[in-house]
């Protein structure tokens, strides 16, 4: 099963990578990180795919996907 690790503390919940999700498991979160934004969550792991759309599309890589 594929695992997606967000460094929540570096993510400006910028929502590129919930776009870019085709299974629409991510999401952005309730709660602020340190810098003071709603970084992205992974709220359905089971249902990740592991295609890493959201590691090609975030801007400051703070997503990796392993398979």
């Amino acid at each position: 099963m594929p695992k997606v690790t967000i460094r929540e503390d570096d993510c400006k919940g910028c929502s590129l990578c919930v776009v870019a999700c085709p299974k629409k498991i991510l999401k952005l979160s309730d709660r602020l990180n340190q810098k003071g934004y709603h970084p992205s969550e992974c709220v359905s792991p089971e249902a990740c795919i592991g295609c890493a759309f959201c590691a090609r599309m975030c801007p400051d890589c703070v997503i990796t996907v392993e398979k």
